[in-house]
């Protein structure tokens, strides 16, 4: 039988962690979840603190970076099919049903359509967008999943990106054809929208985007990231 491992990489998520793992088991059978693995990469707030209060997660230690994090995870797991979250995405009720049918037909890996928690009509239509199959509307957010056999395969997330990690990931899968979008909504916070900003933050995720396609490095991106986006 196909379990779901999920793997959370966290930084400063104590406001979050709690109402996300909560929502993981309401949601779910937990005949169908091997294990949640929440995976810091150094939190300074009480992140560590939330985790140890649910039984239902385990805590997991690593270094920071995101690809890090979830190899980390992805390598600690138990279940066949990993299942990489963000800690403020909110994935639909029956994911897990969702997620092991898709595989049991035959699609190894995908990832859900999404919709922001916020009103704004460019994040609505950014929502909307995420139903197609297009490989320029995919993005960490939706969350993903993949069995455990095919991430090593195709040998995990590469570590050198610490922002697009996720992006690195699907386009091998696009280039296998070997990418299905479940569509039910996942619900994701637009705290980054506003924090910087929306059309400020969507330039600088088109400038990455862009810049990625015309062969910049992952020190490239890492460095435009941390100098624009807060």
């Amino acid at each position: 039988m196909n379990k779901l491992s999920i793997v959370i990489p966290t930084l400063n998520e104590a406001d979050s962690i709690g109402r996300l793992i909560t929502h993981l088991v309401r949601c779910s059978d937990k005949n169908n979840i091997a294990d949640i693995l929440v995976v810091d990469g150094g939190s300074e707030d009480d992140t560590i603190e939330k985790v140890a209060e649910y039984d239902s997660a385990s805590l997991i230690i690593s270094e920071k970076g995101r690809a890090k994090q979830m190899n980390k995870g992805a390598q600690l797991a138990s279940g066949s099919i990993l299942y990489f979250l963000h800690a403020d995405s909110y994935p639909p009720m029956g994911f897990d049903d969702l997620i092991t049918n898709e595989v049991e037909n035959g699609n190894l890996a995908g990832c859900f359509k999404m919709k922001f928690d916020h009103d704004h009509w460019w994040l609505r239509l950014a929502s909307w967008l995420t139903k197609f199959s297009w490989r320029a509307c995919r993005g960490g957010d939706q969350s993903q999943f993949i069995t455990k056999d095919l991430f090593e395969e195709l040998g995990c997330f590469d570590e050198h990106f610490t922002v697009y990690e996720d992006n690195d990931l699907i386009n091998k899968l696009y280039a296998r054809k070997q990418f299905v979008v479940i569509q039910e909504w996942l619900t994701t916070s637009a705290r980054r929208y506003s924090t910087n900003g929306i059309w400020r933050l969507q330039f600088h995720f088109w400038t990455i985007y862009v810049k990625k396609w015309f062969g910049a490095s992952a020190e490239e991106l890492q460095r435009y990231y941390l100098k624009n986006i807060i």
